[in-house]
């Protein structure tokens, strides 16, 4: 049998024991909304994609040094990080500069660096600035 990574199949005992975190902290990390576990009669279900996150997370926390803020504000960078179809990202050439990809270790992410420049190729961004402008135009006419 064939599992997606999205179907949440593990525990958060589990998930603790493989991550070496005791299970209050992956509660914490829900209510600071980092990871969103599946739910199955009241037991938090993980997902291998859930997984991927965690550890992430807990690289940023223990190897990067940040705090939950600081990770919040990183993941926030990620437009990709709720994404079930994200493909990962791409080996490093040395030089290319480029965030590191949550999904695959050792991997960068090809998702556009900065919010700007992929909300300046978004068609609802498109269609927002273009309704500014014509609103403007009314405005001034």
């Amino acid at each position: 049998m064939i599992v997606n990574d999205n179907v949440p199949v593990y525990s958060i005992g589990v998930i603790a024991d493989l991550l070496r975190v005791h299970p209050e902290t992956l509660r914490i990390w829900e209510r600071q909304r980092l990871v969103k576990p599946a739910r199955r009669k009241g037991q938090r279900l993980y997902s291998a994609n859930d997984v991927r996150r965690l550890k992430f997370i807990r690289c940023l926390t223990d190897h990067k040094g940040l705090n939950l803020a600081g990770v919040k504000q990183v993941v926030e960078m990620y437009p990709c990080w709720w994404l079930d179809n994200c493909p990962g990202g791409t080996p490093a050439k040395s030089e290319m500069r480029a965030k590191a990809c949550w999904r695959e270790e050792g991997t960068y992410c090809h998702v556009v660096l900065d919010k700007a420049d992929l909300c300046s190729g978004c068609p609802i961004y498109q269609n927002r600035a273009r309704c500014e402008s014509c609103t403007k135009f009314k405005k001034d006419s």
